[in-house]
């Protein structure tokens, strides 16, 4: 029996993913849960299970195309037989949907539930520009459709993406009338193509590709190169254009001494009983963050618009952005104020190395509540680092640099270092941002008075 997998929401709510490679051919045979494709959606590469066992039939798409959520990726050959015809409903009763066991997967939670009304409700929408619903589309529509009043009924804005939502728009069909073809309830491009060849509805015609691709290239097309703008790179800078025009930015700098905390790294690589864990500056950083957030709650807090509340957290979900090949990501160690210099520098590893494999999870990159970016280890001093969306603060981590500095009233070589603190501030006053800088500075300058906070 023929079952086809379409791309599911993988959890963040995102439209399309791109395949980056396929771990299985036509003609496998492939167990329940085991992983058949690497997608890339715009936060993260993600391994996808198998919801069936059997043989692969199909597969529908190639390496480095991108599919909307909903679209068939892979045909399976289950070899299960059709439900037996002893099992015929009793006369005078009517017949009931045929309901498919849809498996469980790994990682995408409980199998999506059918609706138990047995047939779709068309309804219509209030109207447009016009005011009223296009009645030869609703004449067309399938036989079966109930049309419902918007007092009978409230309206929902039907499931499905902004390309598809215009695709339809320009061809005049109300999304309301079109039927998801997938189990996961969003309308795709081919639901829309589908409809349309129902009510007769032709597309504009396009571009012949032929004659587009006989025309000469322009002689500097020879001199650049272009890569589609997609994956994380894409959500990247949608989230950094977002906060920039959203939260009002601003940037304070702080100098200082940091020779104590250099000392005190050096003595922990050294101890032969920390062998194994990199406890490196970013850790004591992450560490003294989390030690001076507890003492300015305002830079770890959010502004809540819709609510219109400032929402204060009571502990540290602290984000490290980490380079990749792939772009910027910023994934998250959760509850780091309750971890130790050990814990955290074993997790700030550990989350570096999945990031440059291009496996961290999306759920990883969620829920952050402050983060730290680390420019130093290109050599930077200072920068002007951009907020994470929904974050109220984040800190630049310059290099460490041998200066001569004044040192108990006499000029030294002193190892110094700059941080860079942005803060939005709707939330947090310059005074507030100053202190927080200042804190912690004072702890990095003498890690020993971390003992004296709480």
């Amino acid at each position: 029996m023929a079952q086809d997998f379409r791309l599911p929401d993988l959890g963040e709510g995102l439209p399309e993913a791109e395949l980056v490679q396929w771990l299985i051919a036509e003609g496998d045979t492939v167990t329940l849960n085991q992983n058949i494709a690497e997608v890339e959606t715009a936060k993260a590469v993600v391994e996808l299970p198998s919801p069936f066992a059997g043989t692969v039939g199909k597969l529908h798409h190639a390496a480095g195309d991108t599919i909307e959520v909903g679209e068939v990726l892979v045909t399976f050959d289950t070899g299960d037989e059709p439900a037996a015809a002893s099992s015929a409903p009793v006369a005078g009763t009517a017949e009931p949907e045929e309901e498919k066991a849809t498996p469980n997967l790994v990682g995408y939670g409980a199998a999506p539930r059918k609706s138990a009304r047995p047939q779709r409700r068309a309804r219509v929408a209030r109207g447009g520009a016009t005011g009223a619903t296009d009645t030869a589309v609703l004449e067309a529509a399938p036989h079966d459709a109930i049309v419902e009043t918007p007092a009978e009924r409230p309206v929902e804005r039907p499931r499905s993406t902004p390309p598809v939502r215009k695709f339809a728009k320009d061809l005049g069909i109300d999304l309301a009338l079109v039927e998801a073809g997938g189990v996961t309830g969003l309308i795709t491009r081919s639901d829309v193509e589908a409809y349309a060849a129902h009510v007769g509805v032709v597309p504009a015609a396009q571009p012949d590709a032929a004659a587009a691709a006989s025309t000469p290239a322009p002689r500097d097309e020879a001199r650049v190169s272009r890569t589609p703008i997609r994956g994380v790179r894409k959500h990247t800078a949608e989230a950094m254009v977002r906060s920039a025009f959203t939260a009002p930015h601003v940037s304070t700098f702080h100098t200082f001494d940091i020779t104590k905390t250099m000392r005190l790294v050096a003595s922990l690589k050294a101890d032969r009983s920390l062998e194994g864990h990199r406890i490196g500056v970013m850790a004591v950083v992450a560490k003294a963050v989390c030690l001076a957030l507890g003492r300015n709650p305002s830079l770890n807090a959010k502004w809540d618009a819709e609510a219109g509340e400032i929402v204060e957290h009571h502990y540290v979900n602290l984000g490290v952005a980490a380079a990749t090949d792939r772009g910027l990501i910023v994934p998250v160690i959760t509850d780091a104020d309750t971890l130790t210099l050990v814990e955290l520098a074993d997790a700030i590893t550990e989350l570096a190395q999945v990031a440059r494999s291009g496996r961290t999870a999306p759920a990883a990159m969620m829920g952050g509540t402050f983060s730290i970016t680390n420019f130093g280890v290109f050599g930077i001093e200072a920068g002007t680092p951009i907020l994470n969306p929904g974050e109220a603060g984040i800190l630049g981590v310059g290099s460490v640099q041998r200066r001569p500095w004044e040192h108990k009233g006499k000029i030294a070589l002193r190892d110094v270092m700059t941080l860079s603190l942005s803060f939005d501030h709707r939330l947090v006053d310059g005074a507030e941002g100053s202190r927080f800088l200042v804190d912690v500075a004072g702890i990095l300058q003498d890690p020993g008075r971390a003992m004296l906070l709480r």
